[in-house]
């Protein structure tokens, strides 16, 4: 139990050390920043309120199996992967009826996830198979009419979003494996284990997810406002030729 603390200890230094990150770089982000770069942002604070819970030890129950679940992990995920898939929507351009379609599933497979955590026998793997089908549906759109919709954009935010999927996509195929592997499935995994490599992950997630979309916002500022330059010049030129 004190490997598994030290986890949480580590997970919460690194949430409040993305979430400054992030901070910073939304602040060096030169112009008018868009609405939805504070969703990363927001990530990132309330995965650190969710760790330091974590720390003290609030927010677990009994599984039906008497293994534990960390119910404030799932509160986490349940705010903070609807805001990611939004703001790969939002960048996109796609129509609010699939961004909100997003929200839904992706927030039904957190809720599915932990109530299958919790209960046991058969209820816990109908539960699992239900919420591995919401996700199918949340990739199935992304990849789908949400990589539509970006492709009509210009190819700076068509390859950012390209990479902000892949890279958000492959680490959260891992959750489920965890959830097979550890005691709120077959019990392969110990929890000390478990808390370490979705730590690992998580902080991997928001905090690189976070700062690979605001680096781009800030190279796309620069190049933008470059552009804009280069324009206004020969425009200027122009009107000193007149005269």
């Amino acid at each position: 139990m004190q490997n598994i603390t030290l986890w949480f200890q580590l997970g919460t230094l690194g949430m409040i050390g993305g979430t400054l990150a992030m901070g910073y770089a939304l602040w060096r982000v030169p112009g008018e920043t868009a609405r939805e770069d504070w969703l990363l942002v927001g990530v990132g604070g309330i995965a650190t309120v969710a760790y330091a819970l974590l720390t003290v030890g609030f927010g677990t129950v009994s599984g039906s199996n008497g293994h534990t679940v960390y119910v404030v992990r799932y509160v986490d995920w349940l705010l903070t992967t609807p805001m990611h898939v939004a703001f790969l929507a939002i960048i996109a351009g796609a129509s609010g009826r699939r961004l909100w379609e997003l929200v839904g599933f992706q927030a039904a497979t957190i809720l599915f996830g932990l109530a299958g955590a919790i209960v046991s026998g058969p209820a816990k793997w109908t539960l699992f198979a239900v919420g591995g089908l919401t996700f199918g549906r949340v990739l199935w759109l992304l990849y789908g009419p949400v990589t539509d919709a970006v492709r009509e954009r210009d190819e700076g935010t068509a390859g950012i979003h390209r990479t902000l999927l892949n890279f958000v996509a492959v680490l959260w195929l891992v959750y489920p494996v965890i959830w097979i592997l550890a005691p709120s499935g077959i019990g392969a995994m110990d929890l000390e284990t478990q808390a370490l490599v979705v730590t690992y992950i998580d902080v991997v997630a928001k905090v690189g997810f976070g700062l690979i979309a605001l680096n781009w916002r800030a190279v796309d500022a620069v190049v933008g406002g470059e552009a804009t330059e280069a324009d206004a010049e020969p425009a200027a030129e122009d009107v000193s030729t007149a005269d």
